[in-house]
């Protein structure tokens, strides 16, 4: 015990003197977690609870225009601001160029007069067993023009998309109030009454959102419970930098070959930086957490709650730390100088994130990258993290991404010992 705790010593004095590696380990990931955990919570922000900014140009003065507009900003999702109908369009393109808003929208002249067109040929069409109206209606028809939407480039196609989902939700519910009205008029001869219509119109089933997880009482999750267990483990592995230049450093100075006259076994060499940098990562684990759980708050982003069983969290934890230490350990010894170590462990830790669903989400990769994704440690320690942080779920939940875990760290473990053999170092 006294050999490797001295050995224990050593590691933690020759880690403490490499600065880059402690930035790396700890500062690096730390200032992801911020800055990550921010943009996508702006962005949860944005498309749930703030309203998006939209310039209004309505060039139509007609009452189904006017209930347009007014639709649109009862919607919930749009902050109109309005501007003169008298304003051309290249104007209004100079305000989007200077991000006066990043959307605007021109109602054309003729759209109340085609919405009113519509709904008298949709109704006729309706009633053509009464009236037979079914041609002459249908030649009243003219070129519609369409209602505009102007964007800034920088605007990404998922809010496009879901500015004109509303859009659209809001144009179908003029027109289907315009016809519910004629299809009424038609059949009874007198104009509908406005509670009957607000019945008919806004008579829809609710929808209710809720997060299947394994824990009933959880909260919804949010961009914190999303990114700090993803930046963790990301820390983890870049402890690569550190250990992997560490034994290249001792492998060129000849400490290797020294251990071998000495009596004492090699393993307690390798056993001591493994117990060093799988405490490094659990230290790694505590500071991101309660960064999470103290600072996060007082920057005005969510708190990160933690898993309900926390013996479970410590187990997780503990296994990918000790999955990173033997990827370390694998760079450092397969490699031939520090600048292979360095450079190979940093790529080699962003493509196994980049395949493992950190940086991209696993649902959204093509289905040729599912069975690539599964070979990255990365993935099953995330999926371990979310079976706990986001569904609710216990030790017993984790089983399935656990143990890919421990063989892909025993794999880790046997490369190590076949390259220590193979250059002759044990």
């Amino acid at each position: 015990m006294y050999k490797l705790w001295s050995t224990i010593v050593k590691d933690i004095r020759v880690m403490l003197r490499d600065k880059v590696g402690l930035v790396l380990m700890f500062l690096m990931p730390i200032v992801l977690a911020i800055v990550i955990a921010s943009v996508q919570n702006s962005t949860f922000e944005l498309v749930n609870d703030n309203k998006i900014p939209v310039l209004l140009l309505n060039k139509d003065t007609a009452e189904p225009a006017q209930q347009l507009e007014i639709a649109l900003g009862k919607g919930g999702s749009f902050e109109i601001h309005k501007i003169s109908g008298t304003t051309n369009e290249e104007s209004l393109r100079g305000r989007i160029n200077t991000k006066d808003a990043l959307v605007a929208i021109v109602i054309p002249e003729d759209y109340s007069k085609n919405v009113l067109q519509k709904a008298a040929t949709i109704t006729a069409e309706a009633l053509k067993e009464i009236t037979d109206a079914k041609e002459t209606s249908a030649n009243k028809m003219d070129t519609v023009l369409p209602v505009q939407i102007f964007y800034h480039p920088v605007l990404q196609q998922a809010f496009r998309s879901s500015i004109d989902g509303m859009l659209q939700s809001a144009l179908q519910f003029i027109q289907t109030k315009y016809i519910v009205r004629d299809v009424y008029h038609a059949i009874n001869e007198e104009y509908i009454p406005t509670a009957l219509e607000e019945q008919i119109i806004q008579n829809q089933t609710p929808v209710r959102e809720v997060a299947v997880s394994k824990n009933e009482g959880r909260q919804l999750p949010n961009a914190t419970q999303h990114n700090i267990p993803a930046w963790t483990l990301f820390a983890m592995f870049f402890i690569v930098i550190s250990l992997g230049s560490s034994i290249v450093r001792e492998k060129l100075n000849g400490s290797f070959i020294r251990l071998r006259t000495l009596p004492t076994h090699f393993g307690i060499a390798i056993l001591s930086k493994q117990i060093t940098y799988v405490l490094v990562t659990q230290l790694q684990a505590a500071v991101i957490f309660s960064i999470g759980i103290l600072a996060f708050p007082l920057m005005g982003l969510p708190a990160l709650n933690l898993p309900a069983d926390i013996f479970a969290l410590a187990m997780v934890t503990f296994v990918c730390g000790w999955c990173a230490a033997g990827f370390a350990l694998c760079i450092g010894i397969f490699s031939n100088t520090q600048e292979q170590a360095n450079g190979a462990g940093a790529v080699s830790v962003v493509l196994l994130a980049a395949i493992g669903g950190l940086l991209v989400p696993s649902f959204v990769m093509p289905p040729s990258f599912q069975l690539i994704m599964k070979f990255s440690p990365l993935h099953w320690c995330l999926e371990a993290y979310y079976n706990l942080f986001l569904e609710g779920g216990k030790l017993g939940d984790t089983w399935s991404n656990m143990i890919p875990l421990l063989v892909i760290t025993v794999l880790f473990q046997i490369f190590a010992f076949y390259g220590l053999k193979r250059k002759n170092l044990i």
